[in-house]
């Protein structure tokens, strides 16, 4: 009999699938967006108007040109700029908290938040959060926490044209709206990654696009 292929952290992402799907589907604050091909929810004014300036100031103060493990800014894959947000910064603690609360994730197992700015003609082509654990960079990233389970983007501006969020297999695209938090979950219920979250920031046209990112793990992050 041939042997099931052991796929990291399956079992850990299931589980952690299964109580964060109940508590979501309990909230009535949290909205799931209709399509069969990934778990994606949405919570309206989840960040306040004031929280949301404050975010963005904060972002431009640790802003750099952003990176991937095997590609720089200067490939074109990723144009934003980004940084991660003083952990221990009052705001970045309150918030971070909040949305643990809101998925019921321990959040020693959240990443730091980090803030992204996107300019005119900026854009992050279409990408998946879970990493490919056949890659060397799993190795290190095993080790800081495991494979991610699920990824929580809040917008905190109105853009004036592009920087949608597309959800390319689903084909979804949801405008920036500020203080609207996106949930969604990088593994199929069993598990599995789901390639079904394959989704990239389309282009900014018009204006400059801010969003706040924070990654949960398996396990405790870092």
């Amino acid at each position: 009999m041939a042997k099931t292929k052991t796929i990291p952290d399956q079992d850990a992402l299931r589980r952690i699938g299964e109580t964060v799907r109940a508590r979501l589907d309990a909230d009535p604050k949290a909205y799931k967006v209709p399509t069969d091909k990934a778990e994606i929810w949405a919570v309206g004014e989840f960040l306040t108007p004031v929280e949301c300036d404050r975010m963005m100031r904060m972002i431009d103060a640790v802003a750099r040109p952003s990176s991937l493990y095997d590609q720089d800014y200067d490939s074109g894959f990723r144009t934003s700029y980004s940084g991660d947000l003083e952990p221990f910064d009052p705001l970045v603690m309150a918030v971070s908290r909040r949305i643990d609360d809101l998925m019921g994730i321990n959040g020693i197992c959240g990443e730091t938040l980090q803030g992204q700015r996107y300019a005119p003609g900026q854009e992050f082509k279409a990408h998946n959060d879970w990493f490919y654990t056949d890659q060397d960079y799993w190795k290190s990233e095993r080790k800081r926490g495991g494979q991610r389970s699920w990824t929580a983007m809040a917008f905190l501006n109105e853009v004036g044209k592009g920087g949608e969020t597309q959800f390319v297999e689903a084909e979804i695209k949801i405008a920036p709206k500020p203080g609207v938090l996106l949930v969604w979950n990088n593994a199929l219920p069993d598990g599995t990654p789901n390639e079904g979250t394959l989704h990239a920031g389309t282009p900014v046209i018009e204006g400059v696009k801010y969003v706040l990112t924070r990654w949960y793990r398996t396990r405790k992050w870092g």
